[in-house]
């Protein structure tokens, strides 16, 4: 084949090979969605699927809870003590300080040898090993007056305790060799070890070994609930090990401990387990989720009957109240002329309130308002929930050029710091009641607040205006003019947005439309005595990418508020 040939099917190959590549292209393009979208439908249809089965539910994961006593070894000091006790017993290397004055005088530093004798010049070898610290002078004394039986005495101090070693090891944060003194507690080589690991070690089953042999055992809850622990003179070698976490029981709700108790058997009484989280007075009842079989068993009883009910290893306990409402605090507030409290009886109406509140001349009881904690509460929550979606949309804007990115750049700063402003907004939690005749049926809450304004003939103006004020009432007046007389819109003021706050609560919204604007300015609307314009801010939605959601935010916040926030 000539070279010319072979450059002409070389050439018809390629083109051949890009058109294919195209044509698989386009294909893979055409797929992908639909793969996705295949995909996304499963992941949509398969919560659908779980919430319909009724068959075992497979737990693979294990929740972390505090276990009681974990505490202990957190911020675990100890001053260091070398055994000076009169209880303490010399061993090897302790060293003992000798002064003998009279007829024959010395004064020396003597250790404890290998043998567990002392050599006093002139007098001979003492043994001391296993001697208890008080009785060191009898003892000395005994050997010298076998020498010198007059004129000579003696004072004989325990000068210092020779340094021990010991394992710790088992279920501690970091087991290994560990030095002290032989008169130490065995908490303060705990705490050298960091401490037990409260999710697999025991806090009942602590054992001091020594050459192999069982030496002690420790339960360190007796000595967090009593104070009481075994002290014993640990010795050069000895072995501290933290044996397995043994059975627990779970507790939460009314207890002053939501922890983990430990407990050695299979059973423990519900009262004594009671006794180490420490039941809130208000706690009635306990629910017991019982986990040892293959089927999950609940139980609810009476917190009286504690003595009787027996936990096992794996129960979880929610303390709880379970009690009847009986009576609500009620709150009055403003132009009456009764008491502040009112106890009224669970179920009670504002009108049967009513009936118990000295009203005045004064009192505006058709503009009557409400308060309430838990709406406070919700009304927070929902703000809170569209800053964190304002606040998610300002980090997270994607930008094609770098001027673009300046300018996100600037408005996710404005927005950051509105946001920031806009959190420490404390909703007022007012349930509007309006004019509606079944206002007087609304059954009251414990903690509601009511409050009667007076009657007023002052309209108050704020928001956006040059100087916010209140002024006098004057039938027919406009908004516009009530806008001007609070020194006009400022430069910030969104003069197609106006919120009009009523004295009964109730809340109207004006924004432009045909109708409303006449030359530029508001046309007449219904105010009337007690009222407060609120003058809405603008935002500049040439720049700022986020407006509506800005909007929502301000929005939310007049409403609930009576407040006012700009960007």
């Amino acid at each position: 084949m000539s070279n010319n040939a072979m450059l002409q099917t070389l050439q018809t190959f390629q083109q051949w090979t890009k058109q294919r590549a195209g044509s698989l292209l386009l294909a893979a393009t055409l797929l992908l969605p639909t793969l996705f979208s295949a995909q996304a439908s499963a992941q949509v249809a398969m919560p659908a699927e779980s919430a319909t089965t009724t068959g075992p539910e497979l737990v693979a994961t294990v929740s972390r809870h505090p276990v009681f006593g974990q505490n202990l070894f957190s911020g675990f000091r100890q001053t260091e003590f070398k055994g000076f006790n009169p209880d303490y017993r010399l061993a090897i290397g302790d060293k003992i300080t000798l002064q003998m004055w009279g007829a024959y005088e010395v004064s020396v530093d003597l250790s404890i040898d290998a043998q567990g004798n002392v050599f006093i010049p002139q007098v001979g070898p003492v043994q001391l090993q296993g001697v208890a610290n008080k009785d060191l002078n009898t003892v000395i004394e005994k050997k010298v007056r076998s020498v010198y039986q007059n004129n000579v005495n003696l004072y004989a101090s325990l000068n210092a305790a020779e340094p021990v070693k010991l394992f710790v090891t088992g279920f501690v944060q970091s087991p290994g060799l560990y030095g002290g003194f032989a008169a130490d507690s065995v908490l303060a080589f705990l705490a050298k070890a960091g401490g037990i690991r409260s999710e697999s070690g025991s806090y009942l089953n602590v054992e001091l070994k020594r050459n192999g042999k069982t030496r002690a055992k420790f339960n360190l809850y007796e000595f967090l609930l009593t104070g009481n622990i075994t002290q014993l003179q640990l010795h050069d070698g000895d072995t501290l090990v933290v044996n397995a976490r043994q059975s627990t029981a779970m507790f939460t709700g009314l207890v002053e401990n939501p922890v983990q108790v430990e407990f050695s058997g299979s059973r423990i009484a519900l009262d004594q387990a009671l006794d180490m989280v420490g039941p809130m007075p208000s706690a009635t009842h306990v629910r017991i989720a019982r986990n040892q079989t293959a089927k999950r068993t609940v139980e609810y009883l009476s917190i009286t009957q504690a003595h009787n009910i027996t936990l096992q290893n794996g129960d979880e306990v929610s303390v709880v109240a379970d009690k009847m409402p009986g009576t609500i605090s009620v709150t009055v507030e403003g132009e009456h002329g009764g008491q502040a409290v009112y106890i009224l009886p669970y179920g009670s109406t504002i009108k049967e309130l009513m009936t118990r509140i000295q009203v005045t001349p004064r009192s505006n009881l058709a503009a009557m308002q409400l308060f309430r904690e838990e709406v406070a509460v919700r009304q927070k929550a929902m703000l809170e929930v569209s800053l964190q979606q304002l606040e998610q949309s300002a980090l997270s804007a994607r930008s094609k050029s770098v001027g673009e990115a300046q300018l996100r750049k600037s408005d996710s700063q404005a927005i950051l710091q509105f946001v920031q402003r806009a959190r420490l907004v404390q909703p007022r939690g007012q349930v509007l009641l309006g004019q509606s005749s079944a206002r007087m049926e609304v059954m009251l809450k414990d903690q509601d607040r009511i409050v009667i304004p007076n009657k007023t003939v002052l309209v108050q103006v704020h928001g956006e205006v040059m100087f916010p004020n209140a002024m006098v009432f004057s039938d027919g007046k406009t908004i516009a003019a009530y806008i001007d007389s609070a020194g006009g819109y400022s430069q910030k003021a969104d003069q197609s947005r106006v919120l009009v706050l009523h004295t009964d609560g109730t809340i109207t919204r004006i924004e432009y439309s045909d109708g409303w604007f006449t030359s530029g300015k508001l046309a007449k609307y219904d105010i009337k005595p007690g009222d407060e314009v609120l003058v809405m801010p603008q935002i500049d939605d040439k720049t700022m990418q986020y407006t509506s959601d800005i909007m929502q935010v301000v929005y939310q916040v007049a409403m609930s508020a009576a407040v006012v926030l700009t960007l």
